[in-house]
């Protein structure tokens, strides 16, 4: 058991039987009345965020996590295969429990981390940046690259990111996975 006073962003707790990560947290000590603690929720079942209000030191369960570390091996177009770094077991997951978003920067032989709690299978935590090639883009006018803005590029996996007029097809750029946008080129 842990308190709404112990409450630390990316922290994982249990409310009903429903396992929520804590994605921001506020302490309110209002001039009149008691504290309490204001939350925005992430379920970690179904992606959803809620907002939610606990009493200052109401006692809630923390959920422990495993994050087993494993390597994505390819896609057969409805599942995609991992295999355990460890023992070497594979495992096939569907769409939505890997995630609509982190389907788009999966690359073969890439290493990634799959949280569970206890034999439950909770999601797909892919790196915070990948290096991936662009495969196309439309070509840069002469003149614009001075003046800045972007262009859509296609990526070797099928994301598209928005990137400077500079980038060309065959470059390779790092993207950040977490809002989808483009870093630099590596």
């Amino acid at each position: 058991m842990v308190t709404s006073n112990d409450f630390k962003t990316g922290m994982t707790i249990i409310i009903d039987n429903v396992i929520y990560q804590v994605v921001e947290f506020l302490h309110v000590k209002p001039g009149k009345g008691s504290a309490f603690v204001r939350t925005k929720l992430r379920n970690l079942t179904t992606g959803n965020t809620v907002e939610k209000t606990f009493r200052a030191g109401e006692k809630v369960e923390q959920a422990i996590l495993e994050k087993r570390d494993m390597q994505y091996l390819y896609s057969d177009g409805t599942e995609y295969t991992f295999m355990d770094n460890e023992n070497f077991e594979q495992m096939a997951l569907t769409k939505d429990v890997v995630g609509e978003s982190n389907v788009l920067y999966l690359k073969d032989g890439m290493n990634i981390s799959i949280l569970m709690h206890g034999t439950k299978i909770l999601g797909v935590d892919l790196p915070a940046h990948v290096e991936l090639e662009v495969v196309e883009t439309p070509p840069s006018e002469k003149g614009n690259t001075a003046s800045g803005g972007t262009k859509p590029a296609t990526l070797e996996t099928g994301a598209i990111v928005q990137v400077p007029f500079f980038v060309e097809t065959g470059n390779r750029i790092r993207v950040d996975t977490r809002n989808n946008t483009y870093i630099d080129r590596p």
